[in-house]
């Protein structure tokens, strides 16, 4: 499973196609990605991401844009997709979106579904400030980046009548979510639109035990990321649940929802260098354990 960020198009099969589109900072990247039928689905990490420009101190965030981003949902478009599913996770950019709104010709979107897939519930307005640093941006930068967006989600306002300020998740992606928000596209949580297009909570009603992880379990797992998300699911339809983690780093007893957190940190089990050289042969061994003591 995925939420939006990274591993989303392995959800859905992996990529099947490529375009070379404009990095991040506008060096020619080759993005890829899917088109099944009339369904296309896009992490927009593979064009505009941060891991394209190599490490945040390598970046611009001044002048990171979003607009390879736009020219993947454009070729799909012109591929025949009635569908475009964007993934926004792992982004280099702070553009509010305009770059990719720059790079699509809005006539040809008439009949086009745009479905946002989000993993985090940020603002329009707060995007720069908590993750720009992140993204490389000095506390002057982040300043001037949140000024931009403030003055950019007035022009969204004014020209298509879109307040991307009031939309839960606008901020994902740098803003990028907004944006798209502004020319059509619907935010959704990622988890949500991912579980549904998977049918996973088909799957796991008839399941006695539904497993889910990933490397670092936090607070932040349990608000709308897959880990939180599942254990939630599964609590809702009684049925057992099991994190498996590379370190868990807060107190995870429980979820906010309430649901009670069954929990392994690699780390703290096997010491961070097995955990970290033999992390499949440690996840099968208290897996196992797990399932001799069901």
């Amino acid at each position: 499973m995925a939420d939006g960020g990274e591993g989303t198009l392995a959800v859905f099969g992996g990529p099947n196609r490529t375009t070379i589109v404009s990095g991040p900072l506008g060096d020619p990247v080759e993005a890829g990605w899917r088109l099944s039928g009339k369904t296309a689905v896009i992490e927009m990490a593979t064009a505009s991401g941060i891991a394209l420009v190599g490490d945040p101190k390598d970046n611009d965030p001044m002048a990171a844009s979003s607009y390879g981003t736009g020219e993947l949902i454009a070729a799909a478009v012109e591929s025949g997709a009635k569908r475009v599913i964007v993934g926004v996770g792992g982004s280099a950019t702070t553009d509010g979106g305009l770059g990719a709104v720059r790079a699509l010709n809005l006539a040809r979107l008439s009949g086009v579904e745009i479905l946002v897939a989000c993993d985090v519930r940020i603002g329009f307005l707060e995007a720069a400030t908590v993750f720009a640093p992140q993204k490389g941006a000095s506390p002057a930068e982040v300043a001037l980046l949140e000024r931009r967006l403030e003055r950019l989600a007035q022009v969204y306002l004014e020209e298509h009548g879109v307040d991307v300020t009031s939309i839960v998740g606008g901020g994902a992606a740098g803003g990028l979510a907004g944006g798209l928000a502004a020319i059509g596209a619907t935010v959704m949580s990622g988890f949500e639109l991912l579980a549904d297009e998977r049918h996973l909570l088909d799957d796991m009603e008839s399941a006695a035990l539904v497993i889910t992880g990933e490397g670092f379990v936090d607070a932040e797992s349990f608000d709308g990321k897959v880990v939180g998300s599942v254990v939630d699911a599964a609590h809702e339809m009684g049925v057992a649940s099991f994190v498996v983690a590379g370190e868990i780093y807060d107190d995870v007893a429980r979820s906010p929802a309430g649901a009670p957190v069954d929990a392994v940190s690699l780390t703290e089990r096997f010491g961070h260098d097995r955990a970290m050289t033999e992390t499949t042969v440690c996840i099968e061994e208290v897996v196992l354990e797990r399932l001799s003591n069901a």
